[in-house]
């Protein structure tokens, strides 16, 4: 019988399923790659809102603390977008004929809502309570960026499952004192700027993270004024411990949170319910 096919054709059929597996590779980085892209995370992007706010203007510069607008952030799963009452606070004596502000004016007029568009969006079948991080110190910072430093504010991170999942991981490279939550300058502790922190009593029906005190000057001098009142009426004086580094405040943040272990963190059901 006759040869069908040249004797070059093995040569050829192995160099197409090497060809077809390098192209099936490409595409499967070229995809990975668009999924993390700014594209599709919309990490970085300034989004046109219908009132241009900027949170450096008032945050460092009226100095304003996060809670005052984002009233739910400690008692509800969202932090709350502020209603328009809570910029007439202000704005009804100040920047009063503002071009800027017509808007708001209008919405106060109006009783409609202004429709601000969301900049840290989550899937709608991802879970996230602003409240149990905020209780077990977890900062604006971590999440938000330094927004006092925006004047247009954009997604810092990504918000993608890895992101959430690093910090789940190891929490403790970014726990701070619950004092300090709102405190968007905090500084991680350092040789040069050591932080002292104790535990004392946990009390039923509150946060276990407000069992912990932390500051940033040594308490000798307070605790030795302190310590006969304590002694008074039955209370122990806080014993205070000395850190120097995120790693081992945070370490001792995780035991006195209780929080859990990263195994329990990176359950699936913890976000997805």
């Amino acid at each position: 019988m006759a040869q069908i096919f040249h004797r070059r054709s093995n040569a050829l059929a192995r160099l197409s399923l090497v060809l077809m597996g390098l192209i099936v590779i490409a595409l499967g980085v070229t995809l990975d790659l668009l999924q993390r892209s700014p594209w599709v995370t919309r990490q970085g992007q300034r989004s046109d809102q219908p009132v241009l706010f900027s949170h450096k203007h008032h945050v460092q510069g009226l100095g304003l603390q996060c809670q005052y607008c984002h009233v739910s952030a400690e008692t509800s799963t969202s932090a709350g977008i502020p209603p328009t009452r809570t910029c007439m606070n202000c704005h009804s004596e100040i920047w009063t004929n503002a071009e800027v502000l017509e808007p708001v004016r209008q919405s106060w007029a109006s009783g409609k809502s202004i429709a601000w568009i969301k900049v840290n969006d989550l899937p709608d079948f991802v879970y996230f309570s602003h409240e149990i991080h905020v209780h077990k110190g977890v900062d604006c910072v971590t999440c938000h960026g330094r927004v006092d430093q925006m004047p247009v504010t954009y997604a810092q991170n990504t918000l993608q499952m890895e992101w959430c999942l690093d910090c789940h991981r190891n929490p403790a490279k970014y726990l701070r004192p619950t004092s300090e939550v709102y405190n968007v300058g905090w500084e991680k502790p350092s040789s040069e700027r050591p932080v002292w922190c104790a535990a004392g009593g946990e009390r039923a029906g509150t946060p276990t993270a407000e069992s912990v005190s932390c500051v940033t000057k040594e308490p000798s001098e307070n605790e030795e004024e302190m310590s006969p009142l304590l002694g008074q009426i039955g209370i122990a004086p806080p014993k205070y411990l000395k850190f120097t580094s995120q790693d081992e405040m945070g370490q001792f943040l995780v035991q006195r949170y209780k929080i859990r272990t990263p195994k329990d963190l990176t359950s699936c059901e913890v976000c997805h319910r």
